[in-house]
């Protein structure tokens, strides 16, 4: 193999994991803007004007996030492939720590969404994405009685939040990583301020 040809190599992978990377931080917020909705809309009265705009918009974020999770997932395949093509992976205590906590955080990343989509399928059968007119299938059949609707209201509330706990979990397995992200943030927004 050429130096050319190992550059090119060494580009691609990084360019691949570049985006994984980038999936991760985009979905991360998409999921933050998510929680924060959430909560602010479960407070919401009845008769405010602007409630199913709110509603319509948290329904389609989370469209969005799984279209982001499918195309997360493709990445990820690519990235593991070229990784462990030649070299397979030690199979030590961490290692499966690790898969098993990002094993449930995609699973969790699948049902949030699911669940939503199922809560809205219950309550009504027309799940709009904002400002498009366009209306997803339901996945589940509408059904009239409060009892069916409050569960899927609590279905959909508890596995957001066991999927909260997860990600803190997950921050906690990357604090170390985390701190360092933020003193470099605060070094880049510092030199920033400084040259102006």
């Amino acid at each position: 193999m050429t130096l050319l040809q190992s550059k090119v190599k060494k580009a691609r992978k990084k360019s691949l994991a570049q985006r994984l990377w980038f999936l991760h931080w985009l979905m991360a917020f998409f999921y933050l803007l998510l929680f924060v909705g959430g909560k602010y809309m479960a407070g919401l009265p009845e008769s405010l004007s602007y409630r199913e705009t709110i509603f319509d918009t948290h329904k389609t974020l989370g469209v969005v996030v799984m279209s982001l999770l499918l195309a997360r997932i493709s990445v990820l395949l690519s990235v593991m492939l070229k990784k462990y093509r030649r070299h397979r992976p030690k199979h030590k205590k961490g290692w499966f720590k690790t898969v098993i906590l990002h094993t449930v955080l995609y699973f969790f990343m699948l049902l949030v969404p699911l669940s939503g989509y199922f809560d809205s399928n219950v309550g009504s059968p027309d799940l709009r994405i904002f400002a498009t007119g366009i209306v997803l299938p339901p996945l589940f059949p509408p059904h009239e009685h409060w009892e069916v609707s409050g569960f899927a209201d609590s279905v959909h509330f508890w596995i957001s939040y066991t999927f909260l706990a997860f990600i803190i979990l997950h921050a906690l397995d990357q604090k170390k990583y985390l701190r360092a992200q933020l003193r470099r943030f605060s070094k880049a927004t510092l030199s920033r301020i400084n040259h102006r």
